[in-house]
């Protein structure tokens, strides 16, 4: 184990190790633990000396008390505890802290047990069964049933949900109650990434009949005690929680402060404890200041500007190519980034997608006198961008597309909005807006969201037939090599038609104070994608 038993390390790959780590501090039984190391390679006998071994050290660590405060870059009258709602990292770090999901991420992206003790597929992987865990309560201190879990996956399915993420159910045809604490996924096609798709953010369980979510109740490591949208939420332990000893923290508020100087300002001061979201300009300031320290995560996350095909001047190709030729590629990731990062091909799919990610689709380069040709073809002579900061690097990344539009004689127009409910108000409405996209587990399960016909979150309105069924053969292509020739099919695609303009790939840079301990290291969002309310500690 990773710093705290040299004995993992010295019997398992980094890789095994981290997972291990990853559960053995997320609650895991000794049962789930133990089928972990032994398919890692370590015999029944060691493997429970081992686990004997790694509770003592982890349990003499982590301490219990202490308050905090969260400050993350943007809130706004939209901020929610609903999770088929949530919308921004404010949201998702709001519902774990509250909420369950039946299934859980390691730090290497695949996934382990949480509300679920165990789960398995038929032969074909149209049927999910999951087994639900034992002596799991909700805040108000009645028991987790199965009919819970068939409520709260059920309102991501039909044409009415408003779920931000009922794309990705889009082969599930219904949920159904086995037993008192057994439910099972019945799908239409095969799905081999169900258990990988619930442990994303959207798919948190809460009570049967649950509509009002002010005063949310669930079965996560805290319970919320004040709630104003815009304003802040505040959060104290949950005693009754279903992981023994945890969480360890006693009370957390989150709320936003949007002013990226403020923030760090309010970490240094001491204010905060936890500010999400750090500007480069800042690193080395954090990283010089005594009891500070930058928490940076390498992943497949993007900042875009999207130009919507179904308006003026979207609807002319030639524009929204010329557009992509003008991209600065490598002076985003080295000027804005400070070399955090990877080049991107306007596609939210990228390197660290790993196996998934289409190496042979050609990098587009940066060409002037291709994107003063196409745009004298579309005879757009000025355009409208609107943005806000509300991803570290957005603003600079305008000012660096309009200053090229600027010398090939084409005049694009910066409209500054408020951060403080950008989401509600421009994303996804303007014909040229900013977005964010956190890491998914999968390229799938990224294009699925960003990119199918019908997707909430398709941020360009790009439609193609192709790619929708190319999408949903890949999920049930058990074959490696066919699934990689369709991704890449898939990814050139998007790259050459999809109105999104995706320079690089960046890392997630958070700040925190050093004597917070506990932080899981998963790639999907930023703070290791909000996994850490029930394991982080204050260290004396």
């Amino acid at each position: 184990m990773r710093h705290h038993n040299r004995s993992l390390d010295e019997i398992l790959r980094p890789s095994d190790s981290a997972k291990i780590e990853s559960a053995l501090r997320g609650g895991a039984t000794r049962r789930e633990l133990l089928t972990m190391l032994m398919a890692a390679g370590a015999s029944a006998g060691l493997a429970g000396t081992m686990i004997t071994s790694a509770k003592e050290v982890l349990a003499a660590t982590p301490k219990r008390g202490g308050e905090i405060r969260f400050a993350w870059s943007q809130h706004g009258p939209s901020d929610t505890f609903d999770p088929i709602l949530a919308t921004n990292s404010i949201d998702y770090a709001r519902t774990r802290l509250t909420f369950n999901n039946l299934t859980r991420f390691n730090e290497d992206l695949t996934v382990r047990p949480e509300l679920a003790e165990e789960y398995s597929a038929n032969a074909d992987a149209t049927e999910w069964t999951f087994k639900l865990r034992p002596g799991v309560t909700f805040h108000d201190g009645s028991p987790l049933r199965a009919e819970d879990v068939v409520y709260s996956m059920s309102r991501h399915l039909g044409a009415e949900s408003k779920s931000k993420a009922k794309v990705l159910f889009g082969d599930v045809k219904e949920w159904v109650k086995v037993d008192g604490s057994t439910v099972r996924a019945v799908l239409n096609a095969p799905n081999a990434e169900l258990p990988v798709i619930l442990a994303t953010f959207h798919f948190k369980v809460a009570k049967e009949g649950a509509e009002d979510f002010s005063q949310p109740v669930g079965t996560g490591p805290f319970v919320v005690d004040e709630f104003v949208p815009g304003v802040r939420s505040l959060h104290s332990r949950f005693d009754d929680y279903w992981v023994s000893g945890q969480p360890y923290l006693d009370r957390i508020e989150v709320f936003g402060i949007t002013d990226p100087v403020a923030r760090v300002n309010a970490l240094l001061s001491g204010d905060i404890q936890m500010a999400g979201n750090v500007a480069p300009q800042y690193y080395e300031q954090v990283e010089n200041t005594e009891g500070l320290e930058l928490f940076v995560v390498n992943s497949g996350a993007c900042n875009d500007i999207n130009i919507r095909l179904d308006m003026e001047p979207g609807k002319n190709p030639d524009f929204v190519l010329a557009m992509k030729y003008l991209e600065r590629r490598d002076r985003v990731l080295q000027v804005i980034q400070k070399g955090r990062g990877s080049i991107g091909n306007d596609c939210a799919v990228g390197p660290a997608y790993g196996a998934d990610y289409c190496k042979e689709v050609p990098i587009r380069p940066y060409d002037p006198d291709k994107a003063k040709f196409h745009l004298q073809k579309s005879g757009v002579t000025s355009a409208q961008l609107d943005f806000a900061e509300v991803a570290t690097g957005l603003t600079d990344m305008c000012l660096m597309l309009q200053r090229e539009c600027a010398k090939i004689g084409f005049d694009l127009k910066l409209n500054r909005v408020p951060g403080d409910g950008y989401w509600s108000t421009t994303w996804l409405k303007a014909p040229m807006h900013v977005g964010s996209w956190n890491m998914r587990p999968s390229a799938n399960i990224m294009m699925t969201i960003a990119y199918q016909s019908d997707a909430p979150w398709n941020e360009s309105h790009w439609k193609n037939e192709r790619f929708d069924k190319l999408l949903k053969e890949a999920r049930a292509e058990l074959d490696p090599a066919k699934r990689y020739e369709m991704n890449c099919e898939m990814q050139k695609m998007v790259s050459d038609e999809a109105g999104t303009l995706i320079p690089t790939h960046t890392a997630y840079s958070d700040a925190k104070i050093s004597k917070l301990q506990g932080y899981p290291r998963v790639p999907l969002g930023p703070f290791g994608a909000m996994e850490w309310p029930d394991t982080a500690w204050l260290k004396d």
